[in-house]
């Protein structure tokens, strides 16, 4: 695999898997890989939509967490969606994760609405115009909401998706009151909410949602996540989801 200038080949770690990454551009974080875990419980031979793919490490991993039949990467910035496409090559995916280059606000001139089963998402968390925004474009289309926000998201999803399909994304805690009130205004019931901690005792930083479209009511708040232990380093459960054991 030919590699372009500041690009490199990371392990993931997990059942032999790769992807590509540029050096100076967005980097997956744990936040990604949290969800891909959070979403394994996606249905045998469902068509899913992963929303913002980034390099598409989310796509990568739920190829081999789940028994999904196909998944599409929709990425707004087109040497990102590149780079995520050869990933899918590099892994010899091509038949199951392919990747749009388009805005989310025209995915419906590439794909079918009311078609499919699961969306994931890992979408900018911050409102345009708060925050620092960084110099590079790409980490400030990956982060801030200049290219589309949270509803544009939600409102594409309740089109993709077939009745009682499964929506499944990370986001900031303090976006929550946001993420409740548009899922419901766009007919997608909460269904599952875990909050994300980096230690035991601190506040959580990040939410896992799944909501289905046209549920009936009904929340389950799962137990907390804490990333790291006191002494810095992944805790049991962490570990599990990256596929390591503790020696």
């Amino acid at each position: 695999m030919e590699l372009r200038e500041d690009e490199r080949i990371d392990d993931l770690e997990y059942k032999g898997l790769k992807i590509i990454q540029n050096c100076n551009g967005f980097c997956f974080g744990v936040d990604s890989v949290l969800l891909s875990d959070f979403a394994r419980e996606i249905k045998e031979n469902s068509e899913v939509v992963d929303i913002g793919t980034g390099t598409g490490i989310v796509s990568i991993l739920l190829t081999s967490k789940t028994k999904l039949k196909s998944i599409y990467g929709v990425e707004i910035q087109e040497d990102v969606a590149e780079m995520a496409s050869r990933s899918s090559k590099l892994n010899h995916l091509e038949d199951k994760f392919r990747v749009i280059n388009a805005n989310i606000k025209d995915i419906f001139d590439y794909l079918e609405p009311y078609k499919f089963d699961a969306i994931v998402t890992n979408p900018p968390y911050k409102k345009e115009n708060t925050g620092v925004k960084n110099l590079d474009k790409r980490q400030l289309i990956s982060r801030h909401e200049v290219e589309c926000n949270l509803e544009d998201i939600i409102t594409a999803s309740y089109k993709l998706l077939k009745d009682l399909g499964e929506f499944y994304m990370v986001h900031r805690a303090e976006r929550l009151v946001d993420i409740m009130v548009l899922l419901r205004k766009h007919k997608m019931e909460p269904k599952r909410i875990r909050f994300v901690h980096s230690k035991a005792g601190d506040k959580p930083t990040l939410i896992l949602v799944k909501a289905i479209k046209g549920a009936r009511e009904y929340l389950k708040i799962d137990k907390p996540l804490v990333i790291y232990k006191d002494n810095g380093e992944y805790t049991d459960e962490v570990l599990e989801i990256y596929d390591k054991k503790r020696k």
